[in-house]
């Protein structure tokens, strides 16, 4: 998968994972949208949202997600989501989302390292991880 997403020139980021541990709902998404600005400002290749950890999605959600996926759509990167649960799986399915964003089930391959051009220094690859936590307290 990372060849369809090739780094783009100036950036060593080929993909970022991003894994939800909380519930993915409108009163956090202000913050959620925050990492996701930082995580396009590194102009990665794909960007894997890992729902593995998260117990449900409201609608603002899926629409953040939605717009995610535009914005990285314009250069030809990609999101993709990866194992949601059941619940999230169907209402994904319900919003037609699972039509738009794929959706994978397993866990990452190892990252394929770029082909080295003859007379080029070696290029390091950055993976990067992000951790949204909700902070303690009640939901309102």
């Amino acid at each position: 998968m990372t060849e369809a997403y090739p780094t783009l020139p100036g950036c060593p980021v080929r993909r970022v994972e991003i894994s939800i541990t909380d519930d993915l709902h409108l009163a956090f998404l202000p913050e959620v949208g925050v990492v996701f600005d930082r995580i396009l400002s590194l102009l990665p290749g794909e960007v894997v949202v890992d729902l593995s950890g998260c117990r449900h999605v409201d609608a603002a959600a899926i629409g953040l997600l939605l717009d995610v996926h535009r914005r990285l759509s314009r250069r030809q990167a990609a999101l993709t989501l990866r194992d949601p649960n059941p619940r999230i799986r169907s209402i994904l399915q319900t919003a037609r989302v699972d039509t738009v964003l794929p959706i994978a089930t397993s866990a990452p391959t190892a990252a394929v390292p770029a082909p080295r051009r003859r007379g080029s220094t070696a290029q390091a690859t950055v993976h990067g991880r992000a951790r949204v936590v909700a902070p303690p307290g009640p939901v309102s």
